[in-house]
């Protein structure tokens, strides 16, 4: 796979690439690194990760995109992440697309006078509760100042007024841009709003973006078993219950790539634990339900989350079985975000499917082997370019949800609080995984392993189906979703099901093979002739 690379590529390929050989204790894997030039990579920029996967979901803050109109186009929602207006009077800004459109002279000039009219246009025209202002690369190359015109607009209008140094070129993929989400989101809004809420079991969920109505399924299960979500972070939330969302007992983390520094600093200033769950696949969600009702320790609770799953399982089980007629024993590879990759493997071991290969496009280290390997995680210079929050306990608001005697008794009784075991500890022996995957290796190992299906993202989908293979694409999910939780696990089992018995895939000819076909009858008839 690595051979047509230069040796310098290979040496540094083969870092990224393994054999799983040792689950349990997993081998180091290169990730985070800087993308090889020229080899076509999956990943995003900073700016993608900031604006487009944390906070672009916020509906009813108003989203500026600092820069040329060309990266303006992402300044409105192009991913998947539903909404929809959850109290009178809100607006839903998700559908506007809004940027200072930089044009050659304020590249000379400067463009922070350009910024401040931007603004005040924008609140001219929307009064809305807080905007948010995005820089692309030319703004940071230029040296505009977005945080002072952010101050002295949020001065002048008395709404919250805050900016983003998320310039596409910081970091090595859009991880560094979902760090610099949170910073942002964690500075500006979390824990303006100390209004109590009154609910029994109080809980956030950071790292779930709502792509195809996931949160909206996850919201519906919390319900039947009685537990309360303030915020969801980010997917079809609102400004206010993120400024709130220091008022829950308990946060559970989806998406640990993206937001596991939030679950951090939330933890020091105000005292909230968190733990990983993962509502993707059946397993995976009932043991999430049960680790959150066994953290509350209410026998009422613990009573009802077993009701709700075993009502849920009677809608899934005869669905899963006829399933399994059609799927057991297909292979899948999986190469996608920076949790989706380990997240679905859940799915397809449901329907007794095999997945043989999975990376990650912008994973850390941590998320393939385990955060018991932070401390031995070098920190390099694309790291230190980003912000790192000093952050101490409130003093006045700082509360241990749990006693610390209750805390000791449910980690002696093998509960994890801030854990992630990483990917690489659930996948079978002597998978591959390969971070960062790049156009050429996905081709060759099509060739070398012929998946049945493969889930991916949105640049490699069409790569994927011009080889005559089904792709999933689990970005923003095409048209389908959602795949969280017992109905959205129905919907997946369905459609991977369609995928992988239609035969439309094996009249897919790319236009290098129909060449081929073409050439052969040719070379045939010449050599009969010879």
């Amino acid at each position: 796979m690595l051979e047509i690379y230069p040796k310098k590529t290979q040496r540094k390929r083969g870092k990224q690439l393994l054999v799983n050989e040792t689950p349990a204790t997993p081998a180091e894997i290169g990730a985070n690194s800087r993308t090889v030039p020229g080899i076509v990579t999956q990943r995003g920029c900073s700016y993608a990760g900031c604006k487009g996967v944390v906070i672009g979901p916020i509906y009813d803050i108003l989203h500026i995109t600092h820069g040329p109109i060309g990266c303006g186009f992402y300044s409105w929602l192009s991913r998947r992440n539903k909404t929809r207006i959850r109290k009178p009077g809100e607006t839903d800004y998700l559908q506007y697309s809004m940027s200072t459109d930089m044009q050659e002279n304020h590249i000379v000039f400067g463009g922070e006078k350009l910024l401040k009219q931007a603004i005040q246009e924008a609140y001219d025209e929307f009064k809305p509760k807080a905007i948010s202002v995005y820089a692309t690369c030319p703004v940071g190359l230029i040296g505009d100042d977005i945080h002072t015109v952010c101050r002295q607009m949020k001065e002048e209008l008395g709404i919250n007024v805050f900016g983003f140094s998320c310039e596409g070129y910081k970091g090595v993929s859009q991880s560094a841009g979902h760090h610099i989400a949170n910073n942002g989101v964690f500075k500006h809004m979390i824990g303006l709003d100390d209004t109590p809420i009154e609910a029994k079991y109080k809980i956030n969920i950071l790292g779930e973006y709502n792509i195809g109505g996931d949160a909206w399924e996850i919201e519906r299960i919390f319900a039947l078993c009685g537990i309360d979500i303030i915020g969801t972070l980010s997917g079809g939330v609102s400004y206010d219950d993120i400024c709130n969302c220091h008022m829950a007992d308990l946060n559970v983390v989806m998406c640990h790539r993206s937001i596991n520094y939030m679950a951090e600093m939330m933890e020091t200033k105000f005292g909230i634990p968190w733990f990983k769950v993962n509502f993707i696949g059946l397993e995976g969600t009932k043991k999430s339900l049960r680790k959150i009702a066994q953290y509350f320790g209410d026998k009422e609770l613990i009573d009802r989350v077993e009701e709700v799953i075993a009502a849920e399982m009677m809608e899934v089980r005869p669905v899963l079985d006829d399933v399994r007629k059609r799927t057991t024993g297909k292979k899948a590879a999986l190469f996608v975000g920076g949790s989706r990759a380990h997240h679905y493997q859940d799915l397809f071991e449901d329907m007794h499917m095999k997945v043989f290969a999975a990376g990650y496009e912008f994973a850390h280290r941590d998320d393939y082997e385990g955060r018991d390997v932070l401390p031995n995680i070098k920190i390099d210079a694309d790291t230190r370019n980003i912000e790192e929050i000093h952050v101490e306990a409130d003093p006045e608001r700082y509360n241990l949800r749990q006693t610390q005697d209750r805390k000791k008794s449910l980690e002696e009784s093998g509960f994890n609080f801030s854990d992630y075991e990483g990917m690489m500890r659930q996948m079978k022996k002597d998978t591959l995984v390969i971070d960062d995957i790049s156009h050429h290796e996905l081709e060759q190992l099509i060739e070398m392993y012929h998946p049945d299906v493969i889930g991916s993202g949105i640049k490699d989908k069409y790569v994927i189906e011009k080889m005559g293979v089904p792709c999933k694409q689990l970005h923003s999910y095409d048209y389908g979703g959602p795949y969280a939780g017992f109905k959205g696990a129905i919907n997946f089992y369905k459609e991977i099901d369609r995928m992988t018995s239609t035969k439309v895939w094996q009249l897919a000819r790319a236009p290098w093979h129909v060449a081929d076909d073409a050439a052969a009858p040719e070379a045939a008839t010449a050599s009969a002739t010879a």
